[in-house]
């Protein structure tokens, strides 16, 4: 799914009431009737509901939903908040409307001792829309929102929270409406995928309100959110005469002493990824623990006890792919032997963990990096390796630079992992759940990466993919596991489930 500038959802808006053809206040009642439908799915219609509608679209769109939730035997007050000198046309239409059965229950909103205390069950927010380019100073609205986000109402926000601005930073000061949930018309908001957001938004969904398929194919954005249909147009079918060869030797440096859970981990995953061989590179110390938990992983051992010093370049000769990095450490003799990696291969390799703290600590070797590898750093990681940033659109640039500089893939790991593309492209995933912040789970997915390109994915598919699988298995383990229950290892049983 595409994640368009606010500019261009108004393109396509203005391209369907054209082009479909139909009218702009019947486009309303579309988007109006599926926001409805939303909330009746949420809340049955004993819920007290308040509808508070701005003087623009955003708030045409709230007065239509609180007549459709009337026609549905749902209770609604309605407020008009006159924070502007006129409506806008589709806006002053749907109140006539809503006029003409419910007048009773209008009320309006103009000066701070008209805001009443809410003590309804749900508060609908449909007072400013996604055009705000400056932060709201207005007094009225500022105590409206404060006694919005101080009720202990629910609070659904139609499109976007008022106050909210979807493509630049939010001031923590700033006055804005602190959502529970957000239904967001055709795409999400680019702003709804960064962390230090998540107090505004909240939970959200995006509802397809039939914006011209025509407009939306000629979008062009370098942002997109991945959904399951994505990945399964990707996915290669298996032949049956295939044989382990036909599905690649995937080649793992990991482990050290005391961290041989993260070799172990990745090496699971990546046979459940469906790899054809996987061979491990470990410390000598870690071979009892490899060839008891890993029983269909080969292992190569390196001539040092306990940490990884020295990999044999006749080993890398047969991989068609290689990861490094998941319990490795950071002694100086890995250092080495991680430079010596980087420097004489020339396939794009699986850059992981204390591989990327070490890269870190010597950026002269980014200059040798094969083209397309992919480097999968949490937050901090990624931290060391760019430097530090005041906010997640700024990190985002700090990204897609680096990704372009390098010509490389950063898988930058969260609620929506971020992954971009040496050319610019950025894809949000949309699986996965809160259990998956665990130790081992970066491992597991280091395992599932290195194991798609294994088996012939192109890197930029490896990495997509390999994303939405991990979070869809964390989704599928949490159906049996309770969300601080959930463990890395679950996450690789789950795989096996998934098709």
């Amino acid at each position: 799914m595409k994640i368009p500038s606010i500019a261009q959802i108004r393109e396509a808006d203005t391209y369907t009431i054209q082009n479909e053809p139909i009218s702009s206040i019947d486009l309303m009642e579309r988007a109006a009737s599926l926001c409805a439908k939303k909330i009746m799915h949420l809340f049955d219609n004993q819920t007290s509901v308040v509808m508070l509608c701005g003087m623009g679209n955003n708030g045409g769109d709230g007065l239509a939903m609180a007549r459709i939730l009337w026609q549905h035997d749902y209770t609604c007050e309605v407020y008009v908040v006159k924070h502007s000198q006129r409506f806008s046309e589709d806006c002053a239409i749907n109140l006539e409307r809503l006029k003409q059965s419910h007048a009773e229950h209008i009320h309006e909103i103009n000066q701070e001792a008209d805001i009443p205390c809410f003590h309804s069950d749900l508060i609908v927010d449909a007072i400013l829309g996604s055009g705000l380019n400056k932060a709201v100073t207005n007094s009225l609205l500022c105590a409206l929102f404060k006694q919005i986000n101080q009720s202990a109402a629910f609070v659904f926000s139609v499109d976007i929270p008022s106050g909210f601005f979807a493509e630049k930073p939010m001031d923590p000061s700033a006055c804005c409406v602190k959502a529970d949930f957000v239904f967001s018309f055709q795409f999400p908001k680019l702003a709804f995928l960064f962390p230090e957001n998540y107090v505004y938004v909240g939970e959200w969904e995006v509802g397809d309100i039939g914006l011209h398929p025509d407009m939306v194919h000629q979008i062009e954005t370098p942002f997109y959110y991945v959904e399951e249909k994505d990945i399964q147009s990707m996915m290669k079918p298996r032949h049956k005469f295939s044989h382990k060869g036909h599905f690649g030797h995937a080649f793992i440096i990991a482990g050290s002493k005391g961290m041989m859970g993260a070799a172990v981990l990745a090496a699971k995953a990546c046979l459940r990824s469906g790899a054809g061989i996987v061979e491990m590179h470990i410390p000598e110390a870690g071979y009892q623990i490899m060839q008891t938990c890993v029983n269909e992983a080969l292992c190569s051992c390196d001539e040092h006890k306990d940490i990884v010093s020295h990999i044999q370049h006749d080993k890398l000769l047969k991989a068609t792919a290689i990861a490094v990095g998941p319990g490795l450490g950071r002694h100086p003799d890995t250092a080495n032997a991680l430079n010596h990696l980087i420097k004489n291969v020339h396939i794009p390799l699986v850059i992981d963990a204390d591989a990327i703290n070490c890269i870190a600590e010597n950026k002269t070797w980014l200059e040798f990096i094969p083209p397309n590898s992919i480097f999968t750093p949490h937050p901090k990681e990624f931290e060391r390796l760019v430097g530090k940033t005041r906010n997640s659109f700024e990190r985002l640039n700090l990204q897609r630079e680096f990704s372009n500089k390098y010509q490389c893939i950063i898988v930058l790991k969260g609620a929506h992992s971020c992954v971009s593309m040496p050319d610019g492209k950025v894809f949000f995933n949309s699986s996965g759940n809160p259990g998956m912040a665990s130790g081992g789970s970066g491992d597991v997915l280091t395992g599932i990466i290195t194991g798609l390109l294994a088996q012939g994915y192109h890197p930029t598919e490896a990495a997509v993919m390999g994303v939405y699988l991990h979070g869809k298995a964390g989704d599928m383990a949490l159906s049996i596991r309770s969300v601080s229950g959930l463990l890395a290892s679950d996450i690789i049983e789950a795989l096996s489930g998934i098709s």
